[in-house]
This record gives C-alpha cells, sequence and structure tokens, in this order.
C-alpha cells in the first residue's frame, strides 16, 4: 500500500498539532453558544474525532453523508445527500467538518441547503484546504493546511476507499490518471 505513496505531506504530529489549536480556537470562538458539529462522512470521520477531543467546551455531534464522486478522481458534479441531520439546525450554531475543500461545488451545494434551514449561524472548518482549484467561493472560519493541486490520501481521506488508515497526509502516485 505504501508503494504508491510519493510524498508525505503533513506527518502524523503535523497534524495533532494543528487539530490541537483549531479544537482550541472554535472552543474560543463558540464559547456558550453550545455549537452543533457536522462531519461530512466519510472523510472526515478521523479528522473530526481528533478534533472534538480538543474542544473543551459542550458541543453536540451530527453527520452527513453525500456523494459526487463515486469511485472516481474528480468530482461528477451531481451531488447526492446519502444520509441527512438526525438534529434539527433551526436557531443552532453549525459548524461543518469537512476533510478537504476542492473545487467548493459539492460543499457549496450543502452549505445552501444547510442555510436554508436556518441556523444561528453556519460556518466551515477543513482539514486540507486546496484553494488552487477553487470554483465556489465558500465562508472557510477554520482551515488547518493548505495544499497543492496534487492528490491526497490518509488521515481519512482515500482514493478508491483504499488509504483512509495512514495515520498522515501523503501524495498519492497514481498511475495514467490525472490528479484530483
Amino acid at each position: 500500500m505504501r508503494d504508491n505513496i510519493d510524498e508525505i505531506l503533513f506527518s502524523a504530529e503535523d497534524i495533532l498539532n494543528r487539530v490541537t489549536d483549531m479544537g482550541l480556537t472554535i472552543s474560543s470562538d463558540y464559547r456558550g453558544l453550545d455549537p452543533l458539529l457536522v462531519g461530512i462522512l466519510k472523510g472526515s470521520f478521523i479528522f473530526i474525532a481528533d478534533l472534538i477531543r480538543k474542544i473543551n467546551i459542550p458541543i453536540n455531534l451530527d453527520f452527513m453523508a453525500i456523494s459526487s464522486y463515486g469511485n472516481n478522481i474528480d468530482s461528477s458534479g451531481v451531488v447526492r445527500i446519502l444520509k441527512d441531520l438526525d438534529e434539527n439546525i433551526s436557531e443552532r450554531h453549525v459548524l461543518i467538518v469537512e476533510d478537504i475543500v476542492d473545487t467548493g461545488l459539492t460543499l457549496g451545494y450543502l452549505f445552501q441547503i444547510l442555510q436554508a434551514r436556518r441556523p444561528a449561524s453556519l460556518k466551515i472548518c477543513t482539514l486540507l484546504d486546496r484553494p488552487t482549484r477553487r470554483i465556489v467561493e465558500l465562508p472557510i472560519a477554520y482551515s488547518g493546511f493548505q495544499i497543492p493541486d496534487t492528490f491526497v490520501v490518509g488521515y481519512g481521506l482515500d482514493y478508491r476507499q483504499r488509504y483512509r488508515n495512514l495515520p498522515y497526509i501523503a501524495k498519492l502516485r497514481l498511475k495514467n490518471e490525472k490528479n484530483n
């Protein structure tokens, strides 16, 4: 599996340090607001698990599953909600927790859907931000790392459902396929 790893971009220690900083900042910003964190499955599950352990205020947690990639490396442009929220977000302070923001098309669509549900506030937290490919501008309040236009795996991010279990984030060497 590691034979296809081209380069480690962020070590497990780098990630832990950054997630700790993000958790403390979120704790400060949301103190007294009882925020609802919404993890976007599947990619964000490791990130959100680590993040909530670094947040030192009361929070609620929910998940959504959306699909726009299938088994491809590029978004199909068609967004499907596979699992919706269990919680009502009306008048709640909602923080979407995402693994990576790329073009912004999928997250932009999701943001509009959640905004229509009238939360008190709606912000985005992402572990990875790839602004060079951004098509839809989004209000990203918390960003872990900016990455170049390369395909990355590890720490929850996958390629065809593999590599999620790597403790670091790495550039994947793709053979005869264009990068995402």
